[in-house]
């Protein structure tokens, strides 16, 4: 069974919030609004933000802007955010999105995460029972998988699971990856 997100007193690092303003450097202005809004005046590396604050920034910069914005917000998390060192391989990068995720939250309670589940000899399923919006995850899974995508594999092919997903109220979204 999965627990319930409780985000109340959860904070995130301001480093994994430059993603957003990256991916949308072509409208900085539009990006400091909304997360002014949502109290987070000028994101700065290493301040840390309330989950909440950040949460609804990327819910308006999702409904606002789009779905397409969003995935790029995740694609940029890579560049910015925490991770364990010494990574190599897709499998050793997919393992540490949970790690890399709570490296980059802090406080008490359940705020979710990341699940890798093998499912061959180049294939996995990432299960994300976290509040970010699908979109993000999506970006978020596919750059980190091609950031360490072997050299003999010409593309990550990234598929939401049909089964499960947060949007419809589902307790995570699952992702098909193939590299």
């Amino acid at each position: 069974m999965t627990q319930s997100v409780n985000t109340a007193r959860i904070e995130v690092l301001g480093n994994a919030l430059l993603s957003a303003m990256e991916a949308m450097r072509i409208a900085p202005d539009r990006a400091l609004r909304i997360f002014a809004e949502h109290g987070i005046a000028r994101p700065e590396k290493t301040a840390w933000y309330p989950f909440q604050g950040v949460l609804g920034a990327y819910r308006d910069i999702l409904k606002q802007i789009g779905p397409n914005t969003m995935r790029a917000v995740g694609r940029n998390i890579p560049k910015n955010a925490e991770f364990p060192p010494d990574l190599r391989t897709v499998e050793q990068a997919l393992q540490s999105l949970d790690t890399a995720y709570h490296m980059n939250h802090r406080g008490p309670g359940h705020i979710g995460g990341y699940r890798y589940e093998s499912t061959g000899p180049r294939s996995a399923r990432m299960v994300c029972d976290n509040p970010y919006p699908c979109p993000m995850d999506e970006g978020l899974v596919e750059s980190l998988a091609d950031r360490f995508r072997p050299k003999d594999s010409f593309f990550i092919r990234l598929q939401h699971d049909a089964a499960s997903c947060r949007e419809r109220g589902d307790a995570a979204c699952a992702y098909l990856i193939a590299w």
